[in-house]
């Protein structure tokens, strides 16, 4: 027979009962579950935690082997919501999981964050437009929404807490395609593709600075081709994976429990392992604050986006001429682009 008390004993001490209680009744919502949304609901349910609501909309694959803790040769090809349930019901047969297994969508946002109490960002990078609702509905909710980003061999975390500090909208300043534009141009295809392409790139950077402003990783870089926004195609360690849900748990943690100080936007934290360095960040005003805007026009130098942008745009153009321009394109078509790019530049280096 499965006896709570005793799987979850080790963790008093750090803990009171009362406290791990508390744990035990609250209910956690986990975005995401592939490298650090994965850790999250294993690391709360080894926590104690028995009440989750779990989204996640992709399988295993080969890819995710280097840093995702449901990712092996049995669960390729098998939904990673399935693997992360019966892995938490493993650590606790009580748990009791919510499963929205198509991921989090507008017309299930709700239901994933009722009764809610804790929000643990874990979405993609490059889920954009969710991440932006999900923030938003936790906000209108006063639920408390925590992020921690693996960067390199560190983690860079940020709160957005209800009634403190600076919501998730207000810290990023991300933006929506504009309606006035995409009317103006609306028989230009080339044009609106453009348009909405810039601004779902900007809002990747927007989000990735401002998580961590310190962007201290770029230090040991060793190759700056393996990032590239367009392709959604990014390095990742298991180490910063770790380092991610060590620290966004923990101030889950506090939150529940209520002890303990949570720093929340536009305050964060930035810890790299390889350096030995710990940064707490501040960026008063958000993405209107001046370090934050010149670290964005840095990052946009340092991975090309400009050039990259230029580049589609004109392969676009000589589509059209050619009438063969899509209504949209696959990451494999856009990363056939940008290989066209790259040859190029390499030519021209010659």
């Amino acid at each position: 027979m499965f006896d709570y008390h005793k799987a979850f004993k080790r963790n008093l001490g750090w803990i009171t009962p009362e406290e791990q209680e508390k744990i035990r009744n609250a209910t956690f919502a986990v975005g995401g579950l592939g490298g650090v949304g994965g850790d999250h609901a294993i690391t709360m349910a080894r926590m104690g935690a028995q009440n989750f609501h779990i989204a996640d909309l992709d399988d295993y694959d080969y890819s995710n082997f280097n840093r995702q803790a449901g990712a092996n040769v049995d669960t390729v090809g098998i939904a990673k919501s399935q693997i992360l349930e019966e892995t938490i019901k493993a650590i606790n047969p009580d748990a009791n999981i919510k499963n929205f297994t198509n991921g989090i969508q507008k017309d299930n946002v709700d239901e994933f964050l009722d009764g809610v109490d804790v929000y643990l960002d874990s979405l993609d990078i490059f889920a954009v437009e969710i991440r932006r609702l999900t923030f938003q509905k936790c906000h209108e909710k006063n639920i408390p929404a925590l992020t921690a980003g693996p960067m390199g061999m560190g983690v860079a975390f940020m709160a957005f807490l209800p009634g403190k500090g600076m919501s998730f909208a207000d810290y990023f300043g991300m933006n929506s395609p504009c309606p006035k534009f995409l009317e103006k141009h609306k028989d230009d295809p080339v044009a609106m593709h453009m348009h909405k392409l810039e601004v779902y790139i900007d809002n990747i950077i927007r989000f990735v600075v401002g998580v961590g402003p310190t962007v201290q990783q770029r230090h040991y870089l060793m190759d700056k081709s393996k990032v590239d926004f367009f392709t959604k195609d990014l390095p990742s360690t298991k180490m910063g994976i770790d380092l991610a849900s060590g620290t966004l748990c923990t101030n889950v943690i506090k939150l529940v429990v209520n002890r303990g100080k949570v720093i929340c936007a536009p305050r964060g934290l930035h810890f790299d392992a390889f350096h030995n360095n710990l940064e707490k960040t501040w960026r008063p005003g958000g993405h209107a604050n001046p370090m934050l805007q010149f670290i964005r026009r840095f990052i946009k130098g340092q991975f090309k986006i400009n050039e990259k942008l230029d580049w589609i745009r004109k392969t676009l153009n000589e589509q059209q001429q050619q009438g063969r321009l899509k209504e949209s394109y696959s990451e494999e078509e856009m990363y056939n682009m940008l290989m066209e790019f790259d040859e190029q530049r390499r030519n021209n280096a010659q």
